[in-house]
């Protein structure tokens, strides 16, 4: 038996904020990270949306990019002292996934964030507030998933939340947020979706519920992503609805190593000067781990399948793996990101020299492969590699190498 869960309502297109006057309760908290939601005027129409709606209202601002455990607790504890019946989170998926665990922790004080990140442990929600999410990047879609990512600073490592407790009850999709998006933040969340898309395609839990969504996404995302960087808004809107969808299906049929690395190379190198930027992990890592899957006969099949999906040619499966392999390595330099972390540079750009060193990156690598193992998002890949695989896989990323094995 599967199961397939979604929020209880999506609403999308322009004026979809407007939504906020129907909701019925007494008290608000609306979560948010830094100024761009107010400075493009779009917290202040949440508020007032709500206060419409008859609400109390309370800001809990300044949630930091790759929310913090410290942050989770702090927000948890205003919720506690407020008792809102409603936590409305608005902006990328850093503030919306914070607010989904402060959620958990609001409703069961006494969980510890090592209970919290157990997959598909957590108690039964809705006991005190329900939950709305209101995207303005077009990547992470935490919107619509049963997924939160949180950084344990201290471990420095990047920890998926994984429960379908924690799918909003109301997601709202409304374009006019994502126009506000820097061309670099298209570009990396954009990546994310098509990583979302792609992973979940292949996923050893696709089913037939999940496919359709995955396979229009990717197709969306083909045609608009590029045009959305280059400024086009009709694409951007149209890549807001593209990662939705990939949301939708990667929440069902879960992810794949892609995002097992991801997680556990974003912040563990952050002494060194920077994060690995999640949507910028996915774009680089995404062509290796297809290269790695397609060892599977049944993956290779489906990246086949999304090969002529995208009209990208190829006699045979393996051809048309090794086009697609080739199509993605060319989005990621049309989107200006690096193809490797050796070329990884500041703000997530390519660089002769990137900011993780050879040394360093050695130094960590075995510590990274088995945390990436342990990862939540490994249990669904195609193939399940060990500690020697893991290892010869981030070699592959580090120093753009194809992968053989």
């Amino acid at each position: 038996m599967q199961r397939f869960t979604l929020p209880r309502d999506l609403y999308h297109g322009p004026g979809a904020l407007e939504a906020l006057k129907t909701l019925k309760g007494n008290r608000a908290i609306v979560c948010v990270g830094g100024g761009s939601m107010k400075r493009g005027g779009f917290l202040q129409k949440v508020q007032a949306y709500l206060e419409e709606a008859g609400m109390e209202v309370k800001l809990f601002e300044g949630i930091e990019p790759d929310p913090s455990v410290t942050t989770v607790m702090k927000g948890a504890q205003v919720m506690e002292e407020f008792q809102p019946d409603w936590i409305v989170a608005i902006g990328g998926g850093s503030p919306i996934d914070a607010a989904k665990a402060m959620w958990i922790k609001y409703e069961y004080p006494e969980i510890t964030f090592e209970q919290m990140i157990v997959p598909f442990g957590i108690p039964e929600l809705r006991q005190k507030a329900k939950f709305v999410a209101i995207p303005s990047t077009s990547g992470t879609a935490t919107e619509v998933t049963a997924f939160s990512v949180i950084t344990d600073y201290e471990k420095g490592i990047k920890y998926p939340l994984a429960d379908f407790n924690i799918t909003p009850d109301i997601a709202i999709v409304d374009p006019s947020l994502a126009e506000t998006m820097p061309p670099k933040l298209v570009a990396h969340t954009g990546m994310d979706a098509m990583t979302h898309a792609v992973e979940a395609y292949v996923s050893t839990c696709n089913c037939d519920y999940t496919d359709p969504l995955a396979i229009h996404a990717i197709e969306l995302i083909q045609a608009n992503l590029v045009k959305s960087y280059n400024g086009d808004m009709d694409a951007r809107a149209t890549m807001h609805n593209a990662q939705c969808l990939a949301g939708q299906a990667f929440s069902n049929a879960l992810l794949g190593i892609v995002h097992s690395m991801a997680h556990k190379t974003g912040a563990v190198f952050a002494d060194q000067g920077a994060h690995i930027i999640h949507g910028a992990a996915n774009a680089m890592y995404l062509p290796k781990v297809i290269q790695y899957n397609a060892k599977n006969e049944e993956a290779k099949k489906r990246y086949g399948v999304i090969a002529d999906y995208m009209h990208l040619g190829g006699e045979n499966d393996d051809e048309k793996v090794k086009n697609l392999v080739a199509y993605l390595r060319k989005m990621n330099d049309d989107l200006n990101i690096p193809q490797s972390i050796n070329h990884y540079g500041a703000n997530g750009l390519p660089a002769e020299v990137g900011f993780v060193s050879e040394e360093v990156f050695l130094e960590r690598l075995d510590s990274i492969a088995a945390n990436a193992i342990l990862d939540a998002c490994t249990g669904s890949n195609p193939r399940q590699p060990n500690q020697e695989e893991m290892v010869k896989l981030l070699k592959a990323v580090y120093y753009d190498l194809d992968v053989d094995f």
